[in-house]
């Protein structure tokens, strides 16, 4: 007699006593206890803090390789290719120089304006770029985050060297508008490594942190570009602070000149350029009439050199260096901490 426990079909098996007639149920615990039972773990789990550092190290060759590629590839589709990296930076200089140096007259008390204003932008752009790439990395590199298991803070980590890597390309530029303007070479050039340093340090921990809050609201992307203009415009980019107007407050020169962009900005000029170092207010001994001078016409930019300081060399380098450990270890943890939610979409 056919066993009608099973299904049938023209024809019969030769043997049909290995067939299994009834399916083993499931376990009746929790699934999720089984898995662990079973030692199985979560896919996205976010792994301790020190371990997840460690897997970023791991994957530093990779990281630098990624940046590269993802720089030679930037401008391909453009004609002139790589040479838009200095050009574009150049352009924004040559707009600046027009509008602030001829039409406002903001070079006044700065001699040798043009490498001035160069040195700001460039080291302005750089945080500016590394920022505003922050802000859409997660998002346009969602495919790669699904498809991949790897450390999330990769990616705005590589996206800052891009943007470091094309700021060498433009330091070659701006190294020849110094020299050009007779700026001599000193042992102070050295100094620009460590501002550098600082610097690509702070605008990690910044990318970090702009590109967690890009991962969960894309909006931020599209407020980031008004949000650095402003800050532009803040960081004596275009001017110099010390020649603001006596009728600010003092704090107010402190907070403009402390900002970590500006910081970075005067610790550059002061590094490569001598007439920031020899015109710096405090770089000669207190003169009341000869500082009273400057302020009231702003012309002899040596007088400068007379007045006090609102913020000195030494408080620029502990900025520098409070802002670059304040930014990366907020940003690294920040991050860190939604690890497990990026890639959800």
């Amino acid at each position: 007699m056919a066993d009608r426990s099973q299904l049938s079909a023209p024809g019969s098996l030769a043997n049909a006593e290995g067939i299994t007639k009834v399916a083993t149920p499931l376990p009746s615990e929790p699934l999720a206890q089984l898995a662990t039972r079973a030692g199985l773990k979560p896919s996205a789990e976010r792994p301790g803090f020190f371990d997840y550092v460690g897997k970023l190290w791991q994957r530093r060759h990779f990281i630098w390789a990624y940046a590269t590629a993802r720089n030679v590839s930037m401008y391909t589709d453009a004609r002139l290719g790589q040479v838009w990296q200095v050009l574009t930076p150049l352009l924004n200089c040559a707009v600046y120089y027009l509008i602030f140096g001829i039409l406002f007259k903001a070079n006044r008390g700065i001699e040798h304006y043009i490498p001035y204003l160069v040195i700001g932008v460039f080291i302005f752009t750089f945080t500016e770029r590394s920022i505003l790439t922050g802000s859409r990395v997660m998002s346009n590199n969602l495919s790669l985050i699904r498809a991949l298991q790897f450390p999330r803070a990769s990616l705005p980590l590589a996206y800052t060297i891009v943007e470091l890597q094309q700021l060498l390309l433009s330091m070659v530029v701006m190294v020849a508008f110094v020299l050009g303007y007779g700026e001599p070479l000193t042992w102070y050039w050295f100094l620009a490594v460590p501002v550098l340093i600082l610097q690509s340090t702070f605008n990690v921990g910044a990318a970090l942190i702009i590109a967690r809050i890009g991962a969960e609201l894309n909006d931020v992307s599209q407020l980031v570009p008004f949000l650095t203009r402003v800050w532009r415009y803040f960081c004596g980019v275009m001017y110099s602070i010390a020649s603001l107007p006596a009728v600010l407050p003092l704090w107010s020169k402190d907070v403009l000149q402390l900002n970590p962009a500006a910081v970075y900005i005067s610790l550059m000029r002061l590094a490569v350029m001598k007439s920031q170092r020899t015109n710096a207010p405090g770089s000669q001994p207190y003169n009341a009439n000869v500082c009273a001078y400057f302020k009231a016409h702003l012309t002899d930019y040596h007088a400068q050199a007379f007045c006090r300081p609102e913020v000195t060399m030494p408080e620029l380098w502990v900025a520098g260096v409070g802002w670059a450990v304040f930014a990366a270890v907020v940003g690294i943890v920040y991050f860190w901490r939604a690890e497990a939610r990026y890639g959800r979409g």
